[in-house]
């Protein structure tokens, strides 16, 4: 008769194994919460790629499996809010909604596992850390534009609070990720070779913290003051007209209470299309601002015009003294929350709220003049809500700007996401471009985080969230451009293609 347990084993192992992998996962995804998630990570991913390694000679099949598992535990954490905007603000069935986190989870997941396939083909190479680091690099950047890309919950927003935050202004977020990974399975590596392991980690971590005392951006001019309006108003409001007029009239008040150099209000804090606004809205605060000497920044839904007419898009107006109004229309959209990927119509159908399909913005929009005193003294490089996650992007404005960006600015609307980690994480994201460009950044929330930063991305004054106020401080613009700015990913990319090519090259001869 058939001996069933050699199968039996073999299939409880692939259990438990799907059990630890999901487990390491949503580890990861917690520690990135923690203080000094980024430094925590690393032991964690050193204990993923053990676990990776503990398979004898694994298929590519199983270990692709194996790594898909491993990013669904991550993202399904990491993402769990989007539960919230689907299901409690959106209506839809609470299984279906279950569905769409898990089925975005296990899209993006496929980036982490691609990525892992690394161990098995370059195993029994000395330097696999070195092309590990790469594949997951290139599996990030390629994850930041596919399908218009969703790089979020990357390790590099992570390693603000870890060991290479500071290799950032040099080489980008990307350069954090590569050495996040090479150093763990460093780490991992060290049972084997213990001193040469540990020499190159300790060696590592220093050169990135010694990398910190270069500085690349300077104080410019005299500090602007500044107001951040946060409303703090539901996101179930923005579609009640008699509230939306409550929620117009409360930001409008508290626009023209007190002047400052620059005030600003949350994205789409004016939820209506500027045709439907009160009538002469943008006039009232455009004489604001000519008579108190303030720049004034709101979002709004613009219109522009398309090829079937009209169309909507998400803008900030900016309002100036005695000058023509700015806008800046997003151009990096969220899939199915402002455009709709083709075929996927019965998906929206199934979200209980008005929704568009946004026209995109031009990537190449000038920055924002502060007017002081006559002067457009001050530029600032604007993002909305969710393009605060592609920092090449970022970069690459500010690069071929005509005017010299001194200021970020980042305005949003989390109200879609409740009570959850989705603020942190975006505040990190905001922190690393800070960090990347060398710049300060205003971020302007409807529910929070809505905050300062320096240009080395430290908090410097914030709101608590979820509550309804004003911060009112003084912000000191800078001028200057650091290497990353000037060089965009170029650099970790080329290292990381290189690196993967002699890999593949060492691998064919051996």
């Amino acid at each position: 008769m058939f001996d069933q347990r050699p199968y039996q084993q073999h299939k409880s192992v692939t259990i438990f194994s799907v059990f630890i992998f999901l487990l390491l996962g949503a580890a990861l995804a917690l520690a990135a919460e923690l203080p000094y998630g980024g430094w925590i990570q690393i032991p964690l991913l050193s204990i993923l790629w053990w676990r990776f390694d503990s398979h004898p000679s694994p298929s590519v099949k199983k270990q692709f499996a194996l790594g898909l598992t491993f990013g669904i535990g991550y993202f399904v954490v990491g993402l769990w809010w989007l539960y919230i905007s689907l299901h409690d603000v959106g209506g839809m069935n609470a299984l279906l909604a279950c569905m769409g986190v898990f089925l975005l989870s296990a899209y993006v997941a496929i980036y982490f596992s691609i990525a892992t396939l690394a161990i098995p083909l370059f195993k029994k190479n000395r330097f696999i850390g070195l092309f590990l680091a790469a594949s997951w690099v290139v599996a990030e950047f390629l994850r930041g534009y596919i399908f218009t890309g969703f790089p979020w919950m990357g390790f590099a927003e992570t390693q603000f609070t870890g060991p290479f935050a500071l290799i950032a202004p040099f080489f980008g977020g990307l350069a954090c990720t590569f050495l996040a990974v090479w150093a763990s399975w460093e780490l991992y590596q060290a049972r084997k070779h213990p001193t040469s392991s540990v020499l190159l980690i300790v060696g590592a971590i220093s050169l990135a913290q010694f990398a910190g005392l270069f500085t690349f951006t300077k104080p410019i001019g005299e500090p602007i003051s500044v107001r951040l309006i946060q409303g703090n108003f539901e996101q179930s409001l923005k579609f009640n007209p008699q509230a939306i007029g409550q929620q117009i009239d409360f930001y409008a008040g508290e626009i023209t209470k007190q002047a400052a150099n620059l005030i600003i209000i949350p994205e789409t804090a004016f939820p209506w299309p500027i045709p439907n606004l009160p009538i002469s809205l943008l006039n009232y605060l455009q004489d604001f601002s000519n008579g108190s000497d303030s720049n004034v920044l709101v979002g709004l839904i613009g219109e522009v015009p398309g090829e079937l007419g009209m169309q909507y898009s998400n803008r900030a107006t900016g309002l100036s003294p005695n000058a023509l109004a700015y806008q800046y229309d997003k151009a990096h959209l969220v899939p199915f929350g402002e455009f709709i990927p083709p075929g996927f119509q019965w998906f929206v159908k199934a979200f209980h709220v008005p929704m568009s399909d946004f026209a995109r913005g031009k990537l190449d929009q000038p920055p924002f003049a502060i007017v002081r005193k006559g002067q457009a003294d001050i530029h600032a490089a604007i993002t909305i809500c969710y393009e605060d996650v592609f920092g090449g992007e970022l970069a690459s404005r500010i690069r071929h700007s005509a005017q010299p960006v001194n200021l970020l600015i980042n305005m949003t609307n989390l109200a879609w996401f409740g009570e959850s980690q989705a603020s942190t994480q975006q505040l990190r994201l905001s922190q690393l471009r800070s960090l990347e460009t060398g710049l300060p950044a205003l971020r302007a929330t409807n529910t929070g985080i809505t905050a300062v930063l320096g240009p080395d991305g430290k908090v410097l004054q914030a709101l608590p969230e979820f509550t309804q106020g004003t911060l009112s401080t003084q912000v000191q613009a800078y001028s200057g451009k650091t290497p990353y700015v000037i060089w965009g990913n170029l650099p970790i990319l080329g290292l990381s293609c290189l690196l993967l090519l002699w890999g593949l090259i060492r691998h064919r001869r051996f």
